[in-house]
């Protein structure tokens, strides 16, 4: 299953998305989650669904990459569905009961509404920070955009440099994590069989030796940082100066219209729409 997770790695490429200003990316993304969580009627959904696969479909991504990183999630996705299916209560008659089981149509919806945000939030954000946007990019964009709050003495560029490191320590201890797990069963250690409590108990030589090398492997960076003379950004140049041209401003302008347009879908009903259509056509 580790293997699996994708979280953290940056596919290089030259879609629009790795083109786009990481700044911009950041302001966008934050829309983004906007739009996703807000959209609650069925025509929002839609709306936030089919933006989600444009950003898919301009990331230059290949969609087996975007499946595998959502493949650690199947557990959490099913467990939402399961709740929302099963616990919500609706007006009316329910459509299946058995039992102290009853299944509403406000469930059902309920349960595919969630399904579909959950996968939109992964993949969207997948797409627009990690897979496209290099540590470095990100970054450098994160201390932009919060340059203003260096005025109140805010450690901005420290703040930036430990959420990149977080991001690109992320696949190594992934790999770290799956080599003590091969050394473990070389020594015939059993994690699968077994209830819960014995599980978790299986799990102790593997979080005992990776705790132990991610604080060497801490030690050992701030050793490189320290023997390279950081001192954190005061007086640090960029090698390469963030640009944003007329594209990215027409992106974020695409984006904030949509994020509007959700609000205000949120309101309307098919038959509204199918009227206010045949109105126009």
């Amino acid at each position: 299953m580790l293997k699996d997770v994708t979280f953290g790695q940056y596919y290089p490429g030259n879609s629009l998305l790795h083109r786009t200003d990481p700044r911009i990316k950041l302001i966008i993304l934050v829309e983004y989650l906007v739009l996703v969580l807000v959209a609650e009627s069925e025509l929002a959904a839609l709306t936030s669904l089919a933006f989600t696969g444009f950003l898919i479909a301009v990331s230059g991504v290949r969609f087996s990459v975007l499946i595998k990183s959502a493949k650690p999630l199947i557990f959490v996705l099913a467990f939402t569905a399961i709740v929302n299916l099963f616990f919500t209560v609706g007006e009316g008659e329910p459509l299946v009961s058995f039992y102290f089981i009853k299944i509403y149509q406000s469930g059902i919806r309920n349960a595919v509404m969630m399904l579909l945000r959950l996968l939109s939030l992964v993949l969207g954000t997948s797409v627009l920070i990690s897979f496209t946007t290099s540590p470095l990019e990100l970054t450098d964009a994160i201390e932009s955009v919060l340059s203003p709050l260096k005025k109140i003495k805010v450690p901005v560029h420290e703040f930036a440099m430990m959420m990149s490191i977080a991001l690109r320590f992320i696949p190594t201890l992934i790999e770290e994590t799956n080599k003590i797990i091969s050394a473990q069963k070389a020594r015939c250690a059993d994690f699968e069989s077994g209830n819960l409590l014995k599980r978790l108990k299986a799990l102790i030589p593997i979080l005992i030796p990776l705790f132990v090398s991610a604080v060497r492997r801490a030690e050992e960076l701030a050793d490189a940082m320290e023997c390279r003379c950081y001192h954190g950004g005061e007086g640090r140049t960029k090698l390469k100066v963030m640009k944003s041209d007329a594209k990215d401003y027409v992106f974020l302008v695409t984006v904030t219209l949509i994020t509007v347009a959700v609000f205000f879908l949120n309101r309307l009903t098919w038959s509204e729409v199918v009227g206010f259509c045949a109105d126009i056509f």
